[in-house]
């Protein structure tokens, strides 16, 4: 047999793991990768790693997480896909599995993701979506939080919405498109780009509602993407809300 190359698509409700990237060795985190690869390995009778599109914090979901990894197998990506969702809990599933090229490499090869954070912007809880959103009890101005989104659009040093410590790596980024559109008492913060840095879109969002609160100008955005300091960003919002929709491929 010939080690063969499967890209498959993944859901889950991330609110009982510690992300998506497996800790080190004896860590008892209890991680996507490492469930993913525990029972890729039983399956393969042979240790099998398996490459994300990117790392998802803990608490963090997936609408459309794409990964991939290279096994020894006969089976179809049909019967790896039934044999996969057999074992995995029942808050992750394996919605397609194809086989790729033999270099394509779900985070190298990606090209565009698109995250969805949702805002319950309502004084009353929504007790059966509360894993999945973040409440604002107080009213937000969504035309302020538009202008200030305009001017977060296009390539920007994002240094200032990241909390990872300053290193070698860019920080560049660019940002097609943030839509915003209210569904009844929802708030739902939309982001298309090529890539976005350690807890970027969580901070984006802790800006946008300030300017929704009126703590802060629309412009104000355009000092913060310009100081390239964390200070000057608003809050970290909780990760829940906060889901991973699509990866695009060329």
């Amino acid at each position: 047999m010939s080690t063969r190359n499967f890209k498959i698509m993944i859901q889950y409700e991330g609110t009982r793991y510690q992300g998506w990237q497996k800790q080190g060795k004896g860590s008892k985190a209890n991680t996507l990768q490492e469930k993913f690869e525990v029972l890729l390995t039983k399956i393969a009778g042979a240790p099998v790693e398996i490459c994300a599109s990117g790392r998802t914090d803990a608490g963090v979901h997936a609408w459309g997480q794409t990964a991939n990894f290279h096994m020894d197998t006969q089976r179809s990506p049909q019967e790896l896909m039934e044999e996969m969702n057999r074992y995995l809990p029942e808050d992750v599933a394996v919605i397609s599995c194809e086989e790729a090229a033999p270099r394509f490499h779900a985070r190298y090869n990606a090209k565009r993701k698109t995250y969805c954070y949702r805002v319950l912007n309502s004084p009353i809880p929504h007790v059966f979506d509360r894993k999945f959103v973040y409440q604002v009890k107080e009213p937000l101005d969504v035309p302020a939080m538009e202008k200030a989104a305009a001017f977060l659009e296009g390539t920007h040093d994002f240094a200032a919405f990241t909390s990872a410590k300053k290193g070698k790596k860019s920080t560049v980024r660019t940002i097609e498109k943030i839509r915003i559109a209210r569904e009844g008492d929802e708030i739902r913060f939309t982001y298309t780009g090529d890539g976005f840095l350690y807890h970027m879109v969580r901070i984006l969002t802790g800006t946008l509602l300030e300017v929704g609160q009126k703590k802060r100008p629309p412009e104000d955005v355009r000092r913060v993407l310009n100081g390239k300091d964390r200070q000057l960003a608003g809050p970290l919002v909780p990760p829940q809300g906060l889901a991973l929709m699509e990866v695009r491929y060329d």
